[in-house]
């Protein structure tokens, strides 16, 4: 198996695949624990219709961002922190190629302990025994970093051989619990505990990170028109998936644990395999996209090396406890993360795409212009989250979803500062810019890539 995955370059032609078994991808990194631990968390804190809607509205919103990042990574062909690198410079990329990092580390570490403890709620009910939480999660947390060792390409066909397994198995558990217990538990009383907003943001921070992260993926679609298409799909349908089916079990079985929902309805071995596939492939991606981020900051960082030491790292903090700060730390990759993703897309779509935009081009130490564009992004994100619901101010509002407001104002704030920068910069890097434009504007419509939709494995 090819070990490259071009960490520090464009990943060529002859290595692109087609949209859907990108999106196969994203849907099976979206069908995850963590989706089911909020899809809980709304069916106890919101009435069941307001959960739905919040969950659809979050989920189509993420759909719509992922295209537009997916574009700008098959457009490059380059990595995240690759793309950060363009923007922000030599350092301020390799911060950005950092936190990066360290968050998906810490998602990885969220993830390790939900798969711990579900595990050894399945082992418990099949063999009656009782085993430490901890050896589950470092189990898992070994599994899973075995697949991310191989790259994109294991990923790849990990995800095209789980998705339709655990569609049927969620689909299945809906239907079982409905004929056991009927309906009536949808409309049942609840103190609402979280707000229209909040839990749109809620439903977008459990994503939102891979959203800002779709590159690392989306740079090996075929053409940018298949990355957009690979996408929505992968972040609407996957992210609203689970949350969608977690609200309905919990609301008709009355109850907070998926892995004691299946149990109870007689599908104990479907849990189980719910539970090894929807981890398996979530968190496999974290850890390899946490390495694939922190190998670009020098070409002497091996990615494999890094999955082996951030997976022992990652693994650490997860028997530490890492998933009990679950909802407090989706809060914070969404104000910190989220306007970094609007700078990158107002950075390639408002017209910086010359030479910066390919692997090894002569880039700043530090773009100090893109740098207070995401400062301005996080502080919109921080004044608009309102205290109740997470880590902010509540000082104003503006589409009541603060990990969207911290995006879009991270887009605004770098366009708005175009007109000063461009007249800092020199004439001649500004002509060399406009020269490399045209070629680049050719290559992100697909023209240097051959149009071909058929799928790939």
């Amino acid at each position: 198996m090819e070990s490259t995955d071009y960490e520090h370059g464009s990943v060529p032609a002859d290595q692109r695949r087609g949209w859907l078994s990108i999106a196969a991808v994203w849907i099976a990194i979206g069908i995850d624990l963590s989706g089911a631990f909020l899809g809980v968390a709304l069916a106890s804190g919101m009435p069941f219709w307001p959960a739905i809607a919040a969950t659809v509205t979050g989920s189509l919103l993420l759909g719509l961002l992922a295209m537009a990042c997916a574009y700008v990574g098959a457009a490059t062909g380059l990595s995240t922190a690759m793309i950060s690198r363009a923007v922000f410079g030599k350092v301020g990329g390799a911060v950005l190629a950092l936190a990066l990092s360290l968050s998906l580390l810490g998602w990885f570490a969220v993830q390790a302990g939900f798969f711990g403890g579900n595990a050894q709620i399945a082992f418990t009910e099949l063999t009656g025994l009782e085993l430490p939480v901890q050896l589950f999660t470092a189990l898992g947390g070994v599994l899973m970093v075995l697949t991310a060792l191989w790259g994109y390409r294991s990923i790849s066909k990990l995800s095209t051989l789980a998705v339709p397994l655990l569609l049927l198995l969620l689909v299945v558990g809906v239907i079982v619990a409905f004929a056991m217990n009927g309906a009536g538990g949808l409309d049942a009383p609840v103190e609402t505990t979280f707000t229209f907003g909040g839990a749109v943001s809620l439903v977008m921070g459990i994503f939102i990170l891979g959203v800002v992260s779709a590159p690392d993926m989306a740079r090996w679609a075929k053409t940018p028109k298949q990355a957009m298409a690979a996408g929505f799909v992968g972040f609407f349908f996957g992210n609203s998936i689970i949350i969608v089916v977690a609200i309905l079990l919990a609301r008709v079985m009355d109850e907070s644990e998926l892995m004691t929902i299946y149990f109870s309805l007689g599908l104990g071995l479907a849990a189980v395999v719910v539970l090894i596939l929807a981890q398996w492939t979530t968190n496999t991606t974290n850890i390899y996209s946490s390495a694939l981020s922190f190998s670009t900051i020098s070409a002497r960082f091996d990615r494999r090396t890094l999955t082996i030491v951030g997976g022992v790292v990652g693994i650490l903090i997860a028997v530490l406890g890492a998933s009990d700060f679950f909802v407090p730390f989706i809060l914070a990759i969404g104000v910190i993360i989220a306007p970094y993703g609007g700078v990158y897309l107002a950075a390639f779509l408002g017209g910086r795409r010359g030479r910066r935009w390919t692997a090894g081009a002569a880039v700043p130490t530090v773009d100090g212009w893109a740098v207070a564009a995401w400062v301005v992004g996080i502080f919109a994100a921080l004044a608009t989250t309102n205290p109740a619901d997470g880590l902010g101010f509540g000082w104003f509002s503006l589409t009541t979803i603060s990990a969207l407001d911290g995006l879009i104002v991270g887009f605004v704030a770098y366009l708005a500062l175009l007109p000063l920068r461009r007249r800092e910069l020199p004439a001649e890097v500004e002509a060399a810019d406009a020269e490399t434009a045209e070629a680049e504007t050719a290559d992100a419509s697909g023209d240097a890539v051959p149009e071909n939709d058929g799928v790939t494995a």
